[in-house]
């Protein structure tokens, strides 16, 4: 410990103290004063409603090109009342538009159409806040605002109250957007906002933004957002005790049950509460929560000697979710929300829950959450805690910490549980190049086992051309997060049969170099090398794994992107291990040494028809691999868009060890009838896993907030095609 504290103090003392950040918070100033007319959103300019009201100053490049004012320009004015805050933009595009579609909540349609964005921090510490965006189509999507290092990332899977309306003209086109303060949580008493605009002018392939700073920031990062200066404070919204109740009906059948000869027909009634105890202090509460409205798992070919864990997907988990995952590494998450309530992707039920998130003082932001799960015929009732809390301290640094605790709740005879708690300290220099996190985490069972811990320290140093990062973690052979993700720490030996923990430590830099060309007739919007990699010792110090990997990187600028990149691998195997199934014999304990070349290419995204590919060929432990991945859709815009993906795997090991041809294939069909009626469709089939399945949702959100939704789902084997199972949902909710 005391060397990683040593490295983290000379990286502060390197780099730290010698990064400038321009102030664009006192630089751009918006003065909004409250509105004498009352709005109406009709996506009309009226003299009578905005012409008392300031208008932003000129947008300003941001990407590709941070230098100079926009070509197509936006014109911005805000103005409130006493429940709603108001915003109008004006965006001049002569004529020339693309929408890709109009679902909302869709994170890469929306960024890949004509859009304007609105980005808050309403706290004003840059540490958090919120999004609310529209496309020239009308297609909506909101999120929360994390930061992760120096950058912020934005979540589309937060879900509140809001409105907006869109309409096209000529040459330009009008959104006027209303944001009940009451969506929001902010100190009463505070006269200054954070606050930027963001445009995306999609067929210019370029994104402009009010403030001007250097494009390795994104659009929406908090440290860069001008000033919102209130002309009296806003008061603290009214009527914040809102219910969410939801009712389902569902016919079940799992056709591999004998016992099970007819479907069961049931009925659900669950529901969710928000209240805000202050105006940025909120609780959620859910009892009997229902997902099966939530996104359907995208299958993938798994080929590597550890688990791969997909994403999180129901929206109670989501939602001001960053205070709880923001921990740990990329490899490494003490906590994954996915660990509750599911098991091998199949749901367990939970009873009740409840969540309270948000400002204590406007630097100290808190988290805790409890969830409490049903005893089944094959799991013991459960109880899950998590509590965290993150103390801003200098400019833009942080201290996190966390606790977390399973708690065995049934069909126990001992108090069976599983208990993490971590602490974390991140740097971030004011002008946001440079960010350090160093940890520690410990975990802790019934066993009392020794070498629980795991430590580290990650970060960056990240400028327009040179970005270079790095990673050491030291993970204790008995480091368990039952309520995380830890995928290296069990290693399954396939001939006993036996999965062992082995700890290990990981050292991973990273560098990549970007060159622009000059803004005239160039065709790259840039073009870089960049290198990663991975080495990991046993704890003894011992060599265990080594990946060195080179790309060359081209972004076109009409969107396309070709990547080239190069790998070798060597592997020091503990354990012999079954790669492509249990029917071959296992590859045996040997020190192995491997290479492959990929090419990867995606179009422009800009096209009626999209598509892209990644091949890859080279040695794999004792033999060859063959990857190709081809994904083709039609955009039909803005109502529809149909694409398929074809994953295929070929891997011939020697003699003995097995040949085996692997493929995926996945299709979707997603159809906007509007923008508040929309018809999800996939089907996906996997030799890996032997399965078949259909999933379609058609969603109709027929008031702000709320939704009726139709879903099917069904399953079938890859022999014959038979059926595994098959539901059908209807589910309705209603916010009050």
């Amino acid at each position: 410990m005391k060397t990683v504290w040593s490295l983290t103090f000379l990286l502060l003392v390197t780099f730290g103290f010698s990064q400038n950040g321009s102030d664009t918070r006192a630089q751009y100033q918006y003065q909004i004063k409250r509105t004498t007319i009352p709005i109406t959103l009709d996506g009309v300019i009226g003299d009578n409603e905005w012409a008392e009201h300031e208008t932003t100053s000129s947008f300003m490049n941001h990407w590709p090109i941070d230098e100079g004012e926009a070509q197509n320009q936006t014109e911005v004015k805000l103005t409130y009342d006493e429940h709603h805050l108001y915003v109008v933009a004006k965006c001049y595009d002569q004529g020339k538009r693309i929408v890709q579609s109009l679902v909302r909540d869709n994170d890469e349609d929306f960024w890949g159409s004509d859009n304007f964005t609105v980005a808050l921090d309403p706290v004003n510490t840059k540490q958090s806040g919120f999004m609310f965006g529209v496309t020239a189509g009308g297609a909506e999507i909101e999120g929360t605002l994390t930061l992760e290092g120096a950058q912020t990332y934005s979540s589309e899977n937060w879900d509140n109250k809001w409105a907006s309306k869109t309409v096209q003209y000529e040459d330009y086109w009008v959104v006027e957007i209303s944001i009940p303060f009451k969506t929001l949580r902010y100190n009463a008493n505070q006269r200054h906002w954070g606050i930027n605009f963001i445009r995306g002018d999609k067929s210019n392939n370029v994104y402009t933004t009010w403030t001007q700073f250097p494009v390795n920031f994104n659009g929406v990062g908090m440290n860069y957002m001008g000033s919102l200066v209130w002309d009296q404070s806003p008061e603290k919204a009214k009527g914040t005790f809102i219910l969410n109740p939801y009712v389902t009906s569902s016919s079940l059948r799992d056709y591999e049950n004998s016992e099970q000869e007819e479907a069961e027909l049931k009925s659900d009634l669950g529901g969710d509460v928000k209240v805000a105890l202050t105006s940025n202090l909120n609780l959620d509460l859910t009892l009997f929560p229902d997902f099966s409205n939530a996104d359907v798992d995208q299958q993938v070919t798994n080929i590597t000697r550890f688990d791969i864990f997909l994403p999180e997907q129901r929206n109670f988990f989501l939602e001001n979710n960053d205070i709880f995952s923001n921990f740990g590494t990329y490899d490494i998450k003490p906590f994954f929300s996915r660990r509750i309530g599911l098991n091998d992707g199949e749901p367990i039920p939970i009873d009740f829950g409840g969540r309270l998130t948000g400002n204590i003082t406007p630097n100290l932001r808190i988290g805790v959450m409890d969830v409490q799960t049903r005893r089944t015929d094959e799991f013991a009732a459960q109880n899950y805690s998590v509590a965290a809390f993150q103390q801003k301290i200098l400019k833009r640094s942080v201290i996190k910490g966390m606790f977390m605790n399973r708690q065995a709740t049934s069909n126990t005879t001992e108090m069976e549980y599983s208990r993490n708690l971590g602490l974390e300290f991140t740097y971030v220099s004011e002008s946001g190049k440079l960010n350090t996190t160093t940890m520690y985490h410990n975990s802790m069972t019934p066993e009392n086992f020794d070498d629980t811990h795991f430590y580290g320290f990650w970060g960056s140093y990240n400028s327009k051309r040179f970005k270079t990062g790095w990673l050491f973690n030291v993970v204790g052979d008995n480091y368990i997060t039952e309520l995380g993700i830890n995928p290296r720490l069990d290693n399954y030996n396939a001939e006993t049969e036996e999965t062992i923990r082995v700890g290990y430590t990981l050292i991973n830099p990273w560098v990549r170099y970007l060159f622009f060309p000059e803004r005239e007739n160039r065709k790259f919007n840039y073009h870089g090398i960049r290198t990663w990699n991975n080495l990991y010792l046993n704890n003894d110090g011992t060599f265990n794994e080594r990946h060195n990997n080179f790309a060359y990187d081209f972004e076109y600028r009409n969107t396309a992107k070709l990547n080239l990149i190069a790998r070798n691998q060597e592997v020091d195997l503990l354990f012999p291990t079954s790669l492509i199934g249990d029917e071959f014999t296992p590859i045996p304990v040997d020190n192995y040494s491997f290479s492959r070349f990929d090419v990867q290419y995606s179009s422009d995204v800009r096209k009626t028809f999209v598509w892209n590919t990644l091949t890859g060929y080279g040695s794999f432990y004792n033999g060859t691999r063959l990857g190709a991945m081809v994904q083709g859709s039609f955009r039909f815009r803005p109502w529809g868009t149909f694409g398929i993906t074809y994953d295929y795997n070929d891997i011939r090991l020697a003699d003995g060890y097995g040949k085996k041809n692997l493929h995926l294939v996945r299709f979707n069909g997603n159809i906007s009838f509007s923008n508040k009626l929309f018809f999800t469709n996939v089907l996906q089939y996997t030799s890996r896993n032997d399965n078949f399945s259909a999933f379609s949702r058609l969603q109709w959100r027929y008031s702000p907030m709320s939704d009726i939704f139709l879903i099917y789902n069904e399953n079938h084997d890859t022999t014959g095609l038979g059926i595994k199972n098959r539901s059908i949902v209807l589910k309705v909710t209603y916010w009050l």
